[in-house]
């Protein structure tokens, strides 16, 4: 690397290790049908291994963002890699769909690990170099993950025609052996001095990828209580919207009391997992979480659905419908490359929310005679939205989160996130309770419809997006035109 420039070295870890999550969460969609039919099991039942992944990594992601926050990003990045590799083994053998789910719930968890991590690495980098957000660095991690999660089914249903659903499973043991090769090579020890010109963010001292809080966080104080409760809400909730009905009242109750108890924790400890008492006072970060857990619900539950549709309604192979939905992966890639590179956010999620709407409201005109081109367009109209939005979300919580805790807030992103593809993997089994019939299908749009309207009108609601990615010194931690910002301390400052 050039004396005071950006390591690119770290590029190559990061974007591999970024893509572990989607590229297993979005080949996935193609197979579901293949291993309920292996294993005699209902889309009910198969919906597990979605949601088994989904549980694991909404946990997983601010859990590990918080030691990535305590430790730095190294050690973390090799465990949750290695953890893949190890999944990945798992799910190759798997007996039964038990030891199936077992492999998606490690999965989950091992590639947690990457996202806070590279996060935590640009902004040790712009501490030490001195300049202001590397949004090229994340226009790549955004572009790769978003290509690598349309290009997912594809690439899927290509592995099951060439050796069965298995593939899907073995092919995290190379992707895991390469992160670990290059994350050892090049991830550095140790923090790094910032350069003479100052930190981007304002801070002094130690690069807040490994451990500095403003709230006096000692390295290795982990809130053991916080994620438990997390972890409790979060399962008993999604174990009632898999099946809800009035005899699972007793999931709702619990669901209520350990969410009240966690947030009581959360806002009485020193050094919370997850501090809200930040969360309050910054409100544009807020709605861009917000935003993202309805983005995604759209994006998954049409993936999922849409696929389990074509195969089991429209009666294709897990291949044809792989190739059948190249079009949305293409759509998505080219979107991405074009505007991947601007920093302004407010333009791509004002026409991701209403292209996506005009593709989810699409699915009502499908029907099992409909012609190829029709599912086709379909597929090409969803991949606009998909090309747009995460990156819009990314760049604005970089803008938004206080930067010692950008690790946690990075993580709690993708916390979000998940919680979509869980609400969507609740509504896909809901819809499709016995088959993936057009009428589940034509429910799941109406469905879909409210869920993009609402993103659309977050989106109009939020003024202060005007300003993300137009700022003169693009500073982490600064709040928006409509709002102060927060820090790690939850005092405000202008």
């Amino acid at each position: 690397m050039a004396e005071g420039g950006f390591d690119r070295r770290l590029i190559a870890p990061m974007i591999l290790g970024s893509v572990l999550n989607p590229i297993n969460s979005s080949m996935l969609a193609v197979a579901l049908i293949p291993i309920g039919r292996a294993f005699d099991v209902s889309p009910a039942q198969t919906a597990w291994l979605v949601t088994g992944l989904y549980l694991a990594t909404a946990v997983g992601q601010p859990v590990i963002g918080r030691l990535v926050d305590a430790f730095g990003p190294r050690p973390l990045y090799l465990a949750g890699t290695a953890l893949v590799g190890l999944a990945g083994l798992v799910g190759a053998v798997a007996p039964d769909l038990g030891v199936l789910i077992l492999s998606r719930v490690l999965l989950g968890f091992g590639t947690s690990a990457a996202f806070p991590a590279s996060m935590a690495l640009l902004r040790a980098e712009s501490d030490r170099t001195g300049r202001s957000s590397p949004a090229g660095v994340l226009a790549a991690l955004s572009a790769s993950a978003q290509v690598t999660a349309v290009v997912g089914p594809t690439l899927g249903g290509l592995l099951i025609g060439l050796g069965g659903w298995r593939l899907i499973f073995t092919i995290n043991v190379p992707l895991s052996v390469a992160c670990l090769v290059l994350g050892a090579l090049w991830l550095p020890r140790r923090p790094r001095a910032a350069s003479g010109a100052g930190t981007a963010s304002g801070a002094s001292g130690a690069s807040p990828a490994h451990g500095t809080s403003g709230g006096g966080a000692a390295r290795g104080a982990i809130d053991v209580s916080g994620i438990a409760l997390f972890a409790v809400t979060l399962t008993a909730f999604m174990l009632f919207l898999m099946r809800p009905r009035p005899s699972g009242w007793y999931l709702v109750v619990i669901t209520l009391a350990a969410g009240a108890a966690f947030a009581l924790r959360e806002l009485r400890t020193a050094d919370p997992f997850i501090d809200l008492r930040v969360l309050r006072g910054n409100g544009p970060l807020l709605a861009t979480y917000l935003r993202q857990f309805l983005a995604y619900t759209t994006s998954y539950a049409f993936l999922y659905g849409f696929t389990q549709w074509l195969e089991e309604g429209r009666g294709l192979s897990a291949s044809g419908a792989g190739l059948l939905l190249l079009p949305l992966s293409l759509s998505a890639i080219a979107v991405t490359a074009i505007t991947g590179r601007r920093a302004e956010v407010r333009g791509k999620l004002l026409a991701g929310s209403l292209v996506q709407v005009a593709g989810v409201a699409a699915l009502l005109l499908l029907h099992v005679s409909s012609p190829v081109w029709a599912l086709v367009a379909v597929g090409a109209v969803i991949g606009v939205p998909q090309g747009l939005t995460g990156l819009a979300n990314q760049n604005a919580m970089y803008a938004q989160a206080d930067p010692e805790r950008i690790g946690s807030s990075a993580g709690l992103l993708r916390t979000f996130m998940y919680l979509g593809a869980l609400a969507a993997s609740a509504a896909d089994a809901a819809v499709f309770p016995r088959g993936a019939t057009t009428t589940g299908l034509h429910h799941m749009a109406w469905l879909l419809v409210g869920t993009a309207v609402l993103f659309l009108v977050t989106t109009l609601a939020d003024r202060s997006l005007a300003r993300v990615g137009r700022q003169d010194e693009d500073e982490p931690g600064r709040a928006a035109e409509d709002g102060p910002a927060v820090t790690a301390e939850g005092t405000s400052r202008r």
